[in-house]
């Protein structure tokens, strides 16, 4: 049975800002040290300079997830530095706002690499050291984009985070026997410098205003009013403790009822 988390190792990707400073901040309150990968090191650092200040261990590190030797020095750094690595939140993520027709390569290949196949890659490194411990938990930050499709005006976003469900499935049945449990957390309309630049991009393509735009979509929430990072981080904690211990494999919706099933 799982253990309690106090000195465990989490990294958290792109947790220089916005949902992963959030999980940072709460895995270092649940008693993990925290290493805090983001592709601005100055976020990075002042975010880890916050997880000291709660009396846990913090390393900052410059890391953009989509070069390979980046990932492997994220990977390698956190063994030197703390000797294990317990927990992985694949966090970091970009979006662009197009129609589905504009799309180009450029585009697909952008959100793709950062969003997918860093996540896909990033799990792979994790997994290669927590096979060994037979021990480890994984969590994917998806999207319920990814499960409806939730504005046409964001595409290849959808079809990323459709692809981070995917895989947080298929690694969780492979390496369910080897005592490593692996989730994904698909958060709705988050109040985040990201949402703000999104909230841009959408008013660009459809020729409203960003305060339009962002009242629109919070009309669609059930609970009337936008998620707060700390609420995706608690779904977080929940997911990497021991009161999580036999679940494995699923995408849980924190969406203030946008999706419920």
């Amino acid at each position: 049975m799982e253990g309690p988390l106090a000195d465990q190792v989490a990294i958290v990707t792109g947790g220089g800002q916005g949902i992963g400073r959030a999980i940072a901040l709460r895995l270092a309150q649940d008693g993990m040290d925290v290493v805090v990968a983001d592709r601005q090191g100055e976020r990075a650092e002042a975010v880890a300079a916050e997880v000291r200040g709660t009396a846990r261990r913090a390393l900052a590190l410059t890391v953009d997830v989509t070069v390979a030797d980046d990932r492997q020095r994220m990977l390698d750094t956190t063994l030197a530095s703390f000797g294990q690595l317990d927990v992985l939140v694949n966090n970091a993520a970009i979006q662009r706002a197009a129609l589905p027709l504009d799309v180009t390569e450029e585009h697909w290949d952008a959100l793709m690499n950062v969003n997918a196949k860093a996540v896909y890659f990033c799990c792979q490194l994790a997994l290669s050291h927590m096979a060994e411990r037979r021990s480890g938990r994984i969590v994917n930050m998806a999207s319920i984009a990814g499960k409806l499709a939730s504005t046409i005006y964001h595409p290849v976003y959808n079809v990323s985070k459709a692809a981070v469900i995917a895989m947080t499935k298929t690694f969780a049945l492979a390496h369910a026997a080897d005592g490593i449990r692996i989730n994904a957390v698909c958060p709705g309309v988050v109040d985040t410098p990201m949402q703000e630049v999104v909230d841009r991009e959408f008013a660009r393509v459809v020729g409203k205003s960003p305060a339009e735009i962002r009242a629109e979509r919070v009309g669609r929430i059930p609970m009337n009013r936008i998620e707060r990072p700390e609420e995706v981080a608690a779904m977080v904690s929940f997911l990497v403790g021991p009161d999580s211990g036999y679940i494995t494999g699923e995408a849980f919706n924190v969406s203030g009822g946008i999706l419920t099933g």
